[in-house]
């Protein structure tokens, strides 16, 4: 079987089509949603997920989230005594959903289709495969975030046809979509976003406010306080989306510091985030060379839109109401289990097309001779395969050196719209071998072919001799060679995991410490004791004992959260 993974910057998601439908799986505490959070303790081992998320307010240095960020970087983050890549800390994540569908489904599974940021570039998306074969996947296919809420629409509406314009906030990246809907084809018409835009921002908008508020700078906090204090604010970000004000206690030191915010100061305060919003709907509105009267239906897809901030500008926009038909939340993963169930050539999905786009220009550099040999002009940006161009795509063209005499043709691959590219972004550096020729300049055919999981490959045919170069990428930070994807991958086997059915105990006791970290009082002494009666409990290894022991706590808990609810 194949199933669908939304690898997401802030929650994961897995699910499988099943006899008519796609279908989500849950995880151990019995959620949909997996925190994307690793927390890494030597003495018993790797947590990941809800357990992980609250040890990020207690034990910051033992504890990573957000690290989707990263993907494609050669950035380590230290968690604990250990070090980690990005890819290292996805496939965690990957491999505890791997753990709930083989639980849920009975079977062992190594196929998988992925969601990727409609705007993550070649770096990040094989980085993202990389993730995957380090957790053990046979990545069949990447496929945009937005692409795949699109095929969760399309089959929940296949008979219409339609214009959808998808937006995409997530925790840590911004996409925008244009697709249509016909005859059982989708077919998507341009795509654009931002890979640095997403939830987190505006949670930081929030937690910059009330660092201001108490007094602090940016890192004026201990990393443990900040962790703490950046949580409420993600708290109160929620609350905000069903609630004109919102209130939290932030608690340190034994003093308790009450926190407010309205929904109007926080729409000033992300004011700047908004307007990035909006230059890629109106540039994905342009390349489909369509006007905004003719958008059947505005999708919004990502927990992040679940904000009003979010859902106004949409309307504003558009003059009318975007859609929640899908939970936000939800809908990538289901859409990439449709995407999953496509390859699997299910009959249900036997009169369901799909085509995708390049959503970003890719191009290299090249240099110019302008009044004289020694007068040249670099830097300058040649692009090859246009964005928004339909995938699967090849386009080649000839590059001559500008000098006779060289053994090697290099060349820098570039994604973005500039005309120079110091303000695009750099993917790769190549050499092609060239025979030596001191009289002529000898010319290289270059290849560039984006495959439909967004993947470039790129081939350097010397035109004299017809030899054909398949270049293999250098000095690019975070890109993983296939042999340190294996070594990668055994040492990952050799760190102890928790079993899977011991995370919801994990899960519970470090959400205990969490909440008695942010409590004085009779609640924190109610907290203590909670603590201890489920540790009691846990020592006897009687599983109905534990069960009975753990459903009590999650009541008090409950009645606490109640009890605190924001005004």
């Amino acid at each position: 079987m194949i199933v669908g993974i939304d690898l997401g910057t802030t929650n994961s998601l897995i699910a499988a089509f099943g006899k008519d439908k796609p279908v989500l799986i849950q995880n151990a505490v019995g959620d949909f949603l997996t925190p994307s959070a690793v927390h890494n303790n030597r003495k018993n081992g790797i947590l990941v997920g809800q357990a992980a998320l609250d040890l990020l307010t207690t034990e910051p240095q033992n504890t990573a989230a957000r690290f989707k960020r990263r993907m494609g970087t050669n950035g380590v983050l230290q968690i604990g005594r250990d070090q980690f890549l990005p890819e290292e800390l996805s496939a965690f994540v990957l491999k505890s959903l791997k753990a709930d569908a083989e639980k849920e489904l009975g079977e062992t599974i190594e196929d998988a289709v992925i969601s990727v940021p409609a705007y993550f570039n070649d770096i990040q998306r094989k980085a993202t495969i990389a993730a995957a074969q380090i957790a053990g996947f046979n990545v069949r296919r990447l496929i945009n975030e937005p692409t795949a809420a699109a095929l969760a629409y399309g089959l929940h509406a296949k008979e219409n046809e339609s214009t959808f314009l998808v937006v995409d906030l997530g925790g840590g990246t911004f996409d925008v979509t244009i697709l249509e809907m016909f005859s059982g084809v989708m077919e998507v018409r341009a795509s654009a976003g931002d890979a640095f835009l997403g939830g987190e921002d505006f949670t930081d908008c929030i937690c910059s406010y009330f660092l201001k508020s108490l007094g602090y700078e940016e890192d004026g906090l201990p990393n443990a306080d900040h962790a703490r204090l950046r949580a409420l604010a993600e708290k109160i970000k929620q609350q905000l989306s069903s609630s004109p004000t919102a209130n939290g206690v932030f608690v340190r030191e034994g003093t308790e510091y009450p926190l407010t915010i309205s929904r109007t100061l926080f729409e000033e305060l992300t004011e700047k985030l908004t307007r990035r919003i909006r230059l890629p709907i109106q540039r994905a509105i342009s390349d489909a060379q369509l006007t905004p009267a003719q958008i059947d239906r505005i999708i919004l897809v990502g927990g992040a839109t679940r904000m009003p901030v979010i859902s106004n500008l949409m309307t504003k926009l558009f003059k009318r109401f975007p859609e929640f038909d899908l939970n936000p939340d939800h809908v990538v993963a289901l859409g990439a289990a449709v995407q999953a169930g496509l390859l699997e050539r299910h009959k249900a999905l036997e009169e369901m097309v799909m085509t995708d786009v390049c959503p970003f220009t890719l191009g290299h550099d090249i240099s110019r001779i302008l009044s004289g040999p020694n007068d040249l002009e670099t830097g300058i940006f040649a692009p090859l395969i246009e964005r928004n161009t339909t995938v699967p795509v090849s386009r080649s063209h000839i590059i001559t050196p500008l000098r006779p005499g060289g053994r090697h043709l290099a060349i820098d691959i570039y994604q973005g719209e500039a005309p120079y590219v110091k303000d695009n972004i750099k993917i790769g550096s190549y050499n092609v071998p060239i025979p030596y020729n001191p009289k002529e300049c000898e010319n290289v055919d270059i290849r560039f072919t984006y495959d439909t999981s967004g993947v470039l490959e790129v081939l350097g045919t010397v035109v004299s001799t017809g030899v054909v170069s398949k270049l293999i990428i250098e000095r690019t930070p975070g890109q993983m060679s296939p042999q340190e994807i294996k070594q990668r991958f055994t040492a990952l086997e050799r760190i102890k995991i928790h079993p899977r059915d011991e995370i919801k105990n994990a899960a519970l006791i470090a959400r205990l410490n969490a909440e008695y970290e942010n409590t004085l009082g009779q609640q924190r002494q109610s907290i203590s004791d909670w603590l201890v009666t489920f540790e009691i409990a846990l020592k006897t290894h009687d599983k109905r004992e534990i069960e009975a022991a753990r459903k009590a706590v999650e009541e008090h808990l409950q009645f606490l959260s109640g009890s605190n609810a924001f005004e």
